[in-house]
């Protein structure tokens, strides 16, 4: 299994949210998205496949999953894979990650009147970011 990442919190805005504004930018740039919700315990994976060719994704990057979860005031989103990446697709993925990071500080502030804010959990490196 692969080492979880938390990744982003948000304040004022529950799981299932999070989890369609994260949805809606997969969907946006090619992957077909799959979400699955569980009550014991109370979360929500989403796995994303590349359907839809992209030149900004990379194949590191064709299968993406995420787990969210309820936090106090809000949600996480743990980041599952990808958990490497090539050095030469490195690049690609991080534009892809900062990309999805605005889209959802966009889309929840928008959405909620900026009463809602995406963060990012202190001090976090993805997977791949690890291995350099």
């Amino acid at each position: 299994m692969a080492a979880e990442v938390e990744w982003l919190r948000v304040r004022g805005i529950g799981r299932e949210r999070f989890a369609g504004h994260l949805s809606e930018f997969l969907t946006s740039v090619g992957f077909t998205v799959e979400k699955t919700e569980s009550t014991e315990p109370s979360e929500s994976h989403v796995v994303a496949r590349l359907t839809r060719p992209n030149p900004a994704v990379p194949n590191a990057a064709k299968e993406m999953r995420f787990r969210l979860f309820p936090t106090s005031g809000g949600a996480a989103i743990a980041w599952i894979a990808p958990v490497s990446a090539p050095e030469g697709e490195r690049s690609r993925l991080d534009r892809l990650v900062r990309e999805l990071v605005a889209h959802l500080e966009r889309s929840i502030l928008t959405e909620s009147h900026a009463t809602a804010k995406v963060t990012k959990v202190p001090d976090v490196r993805l997977p791949w970011e690890i291995q350099i």
